[in-house]
């Protein structure tokens, strides 16, 4: 977020309000906070493939307000790019509130991580572990409501769910009494990986709140999200992986065309999307549409220019 660019990136009227979309009955599908991924880029090409709104990679807040390489490293927005949500990663309520007053012009509001399980995480006391702590999720938002001054500029949390359920009822009951905008749940504990999704939890966990709640967790196509978006009730679906193997997917897809990649090469040149970033965006793109020689040789490829030649060769872009 650098200082010369700041009067262009504040949007004004951010006339897609997400409180708004919760509340209009139709399905609000979320791209979710993906580290190294959920980048402005990326972000930008989802937008065009009926996502309506996207969260920032999580962000630690203590590292932000404290540095200025931080906030211009993990930090881009443009006018374009709202709905904007900013995750962060948050023990600290003085710190998050501060975070929160440097991104207010720039976004629609902020996420508090509380389902990340990674172990780096919950040993700093960020993440999966605030599930456990309610007091402290209670005071970050009360502190972060008290400093912002733009009454529309939400303050939500992502949580995993416990093995005893009620316990995650009541965090959500509290978090909603302290001012919580909405919750997403990913469905499965602390300890899950890659086992189901309980949406039978999140069902129960929505049944049992007044504020917005979004269904999280394995859903990989526009069918499957409007499937998920029913059985459990929510008011919208947040996908991960499945937009990053097909970023076309809420847009009815099953899996990435042609077009979009086209799309992705021509908005990750024109916003200067970092190699790696780029190249792997679109080893994720390509999954489902290439054999496997010829990922071995994309996967290879190690220049921009090396894999404009080849998508040249290959697909006529």
């Amino acid at each position: 977020m650098k200082s010369d660019c700041i009067q262009t990136t504040i949007c004004r009227e951010r006339k897609k309000d997400p409180i708004e979309m919760f509340h209009s009955g139709q399905l609000v599908k979320v791209c979710a906070p993906m580290v190294r991924y959920s980048k402005l880029a990326f972000r930008t090409l989802v937008r065009k493939y009926s996502c309506d709104l996207c969260y920032t990679p999580m962000i630690v807040a203590a590292d932000f307000v404290r540095s200025i390489k931080a906030r211009d490293s993990e930090f881009t927005t443009n006018q374009g790019d709202c709905p904007l949500i900013v995750q962060f990663a948050a023990n600290d309520a003085r710190l998050l509130s501060d975070a929160a007053r440097i991104v207010c012009p720039y976004a629609n509001g902020i996420d508090i991580n509380c389902g990340c399980p990674q172990r780096w995480a919950m040993a700093e006391g960020y993440g999966a572990c605030l599930i456990n702590k309610p007091e402290l999720v209670r005071d970050m938002v009360k502190q972060v409501r008290s400093e912002v001054e733009n009454p529309k500029f939400s303050v939500s949390i992502k949580i995993r769910i416990h093995d005893d359920l009620p316990r995650t009822v009541d965090l959500c009951r509290k978090a909603e009494a302290t001012g919580v905008s909405w919750i997403t749940v990913h469905g499965r504990t602390v300890e899950e990986r890659h086992q189901p999704v309980h949406y039978d939890a999140i069902k129960i966990i929505k049944e049992n709140m007044s504020i917005p709640v979004i269904a999280n967790g394995d859903i990989r196509s526009l069918k499957e999200a409007e499937n998920v978006w029913q059985i459990t009730g929510t008011d919208g679906v947040m996908v991960a992986r499945g937009l990053l193997a097909n970023p076309a997917m809420f847009s009815g897809y099953e899996e990435t065309p042609l077009k979009c990649i086209w799309d992705w090469v021509d908005i990750a040149l024109e916003l200067g999307t970092p190699y790696m970033c780029f190249h792997q965006h679109l080893m994720y793109m390509m999954e489902k549409i290439t054999s496997r020689q010829e990922k071995r040789v994309f996967n290879a490829l190690s220049s921009t220019s090396a894999v404009l030649d080849y998508l040249t060769d290959h697909y006529g872009i």
